[in-house]
């Protein structure tokens, strides 16, 4: 850790919370989601638990993602021009992916189950509205998946800089 203020908060503060994010995201994607749906009594009681915890990481992502995106300049200090650029790309890999997985599929899975009006697998395998659903589902793990690599490559990235500057 460095001595002077200004230099903690652009240094070891920003690599803490793409950590913290991607952790969070981590245990979401392997502990969460499926401990949900191994132990509540319904697939679509977990999948609104899930639904709702989803919110909170997709949209901790893009804050913690925009806050670092506007920090980087001030923590540009003797960084290589290439390796500025990549962690401002991952940075906002995380963000966009974030909020289209939030705001874009979010969104239209929520549509999806309230045109729905009953569960999701009250439905048969060939329903067009499961189908989409499913569809939809697939897209959502991706974006987070994205977000949480992009975010990987953003920590090593930053924890990079801490060691050799």
């Amino acid at each position: 850790m460095t001595s002077e203020p200004g230099k903690f908060w652009t240094r070891d503060v920003r690599v803490l919370l793409i950590a913290l994010w991607l952790g969070g995201a981590l245990f979401f994607s392997f502990a969460v989601a499926p401990s949900a749906f191994a132990v509540l009594p319904s697939r679509e009681l977990a999948g609104s638990v899930v639904s709702r915890t989803l919110k909170v990481v997709n949209v901790s992502g893009f804050v913690i993602s925009l806050l670092l995106l506007a920090t980087a300049f001030a923590a540009r200090q003797a960084l290589k021009r290439n390796t500025f650029y990549m962690e401002l790309g991952a940075l906002a890999l995380v963000a966009a992916s974030t909020v289209v997985g939030q705001c874009v599929i979010g969104a239209r899975l929520a549509a999806l189950r309230a045109a729905m009006g009953r569960p999701v697998d009250e439905l048969s395998q060939q329903d067009p509205l499961r189908v989409a659903f499913s569809s939809l589902h697939g897209y959502s793990v991706l974006a987070l998946g994205v977000g949480m690599l992009a975010a990987l490559a953003a920590f090593f990235l930053m924890a990079r800089r801490n060691r050799t500057v």
